[in-house]
């Protein structure tokens, strides 16, 4: 990110408009200050995601990390001093959300604030903003499709989905957390699902053949563990888990839970753990129904052989990121974003300067 980011300088143009009487020229002004609020899941892409435009843009940056990861900022910022950015242009500024975060979103000089978090504290940042009309970029939470049809290579699509979902634990905004598979299919693919869920390898992430790390903290596990309570699960139940280590660590094994009914909370509420609804469907119409039936709208897989019904699906289903028979979100090089309740704003790609700058118009009297 940071060489594309660099590269990009060079190619933040300006446009030259035809009118009358003169010359018009546009040119992209930076904002000032922009303040980068990151979370704990991906502490050092996330950041890296945000500074590096809003450095290239011509900004100067103030990044606040985690409380729980706060150690990936500081040493970026050491390396970025190392590198030859002038100082004070990058600054981290570990502390408290409602501290640090709180004073960042108030402070009038900074200009922008790009958050990725909760969509209950992005709602808190978007109304602090309001009162100085200061620009967001918000990347939210997420509650993912991976939508499975009749005519898909179910091997595979089974053989992939705990990736799609426990990668980082399902500590993962872009998690596809719900699987709807059609209903012709629903049983044979639960058959192939189990094997690959067992087979994922719960442990410590330095030991080679780890495929899954622990939760990031006691309190979070616990979180995670309150939506498989009888109350919550709400009609629906533990098809099978995988395996996750006893004594410290806060393991949780890998889940999959059975959702007849998509409206229950574990398989509406962002988990944010390692934990998959699979709901069945009946048709096209019925998928997108379901897939659409949730105020977030981040990311999610399309799996089927038939090229027509990809298209149409992707275009149907209310995601900013879609992948066809993959479950690949994020990459530096295209745009990142949600729709909903998952975000305002589009991250990363060969726009993502268009974010940190506002464009001046100039025109040039030749009458």
């Amino acid at each position: 990110m940071l060489e594309y980011f660099a590269g990009a300088v060079e190619r933040h143009l300006g446009d030259q408009i035809p009118v009358a009487g003169g010359l018009d020229v546009t040119f992209h002004e930076p904002l000032g200050v922009v303040g980068v609020i990151v979370p704990w899941n991906f502490p050092m892409p996330i950041a890296g995601w945000s500074l590096a435009p809003a450095l290239a843009a011509g900004n100067t940056v103030v990044l606040k990390p985690a409380e729980q990861t706060p150690l990936t900022a500081l040493r970026l910022a050491e390396l970025a001093l190392e590198a030859g950015l002038p100082e004070g242009v990058l600054q981290v500024l570990p502390g408290r959300g409602d501290v640090v975060g709180a004073r960042l979103v108030e402070h009038p000089d900074v200009r922008k604030i790009v958050f990725t978090g909760s969509t209950a504290v992005g709602r808190q940042v978007m109304a602090g903003a309001a009162r100085h009309v200061k620009r967001v970029t918000l990347e939210l939470g997420g509650k993912s499709a991976n939508v499975v049809f009749a005519d898909a290579d179910l091997e595979r699509a089974a053989a992939s989905a705990p990736d799609g979902v426990f990668d980082n634990a399902g500590q993962d905004c872009c998690a596809r957390s719900r699987i709807l598979v059609q209903r012709s299919v629903h049983d044979r693919f639960l058959e192939l699902l189990e094997p690959a869920v067992r087979a994922v390898r719960v442990g410590d992430p330095r030991a080679a053949g780890t495929t899954m790390g622990p939760l990031i903290s006691a309190a979070h596990r616990a979180r995670v563990a309150s939506y498989l309570e009888p109350g919550p699960l709400g009609g629906a139940e533990v098809a099978f888990t995988g395996s996750a280590p006893d004594g410290g660590g806060f393991w949780f094994a890998p889940t999959v839970v059975l959702a007849p009914d998509p409206s229950v909370p574990v398989a509406t509420e962002e988990v944010f753990g390692p934990v998959v609804t699979v709901t069945a469907f009946d048709d096209e119409a019925d998928a997108v129904r379901i897939a659409n039936a949730s105020r977030y709208g981040l990311s999610g897989s399309i799996w089927t052989e038939n090229l027509g019904r990809a298209l149409r699906v992707a275009r149907a289903v209310e995601a900013g990121n879609l992948s066809v028979n993959s479950h690949s979100s994020v990459r530096y090089c295209t745009p990142f974003g949600g729709v909903k309740e998952s975000g305002l704003g589009r991250e990363l790609g060969p726009r993502a300067l268009d974010a940190f700058t506002d464009v001046k118009n100039v025109f040039i009297s030749t009458t």
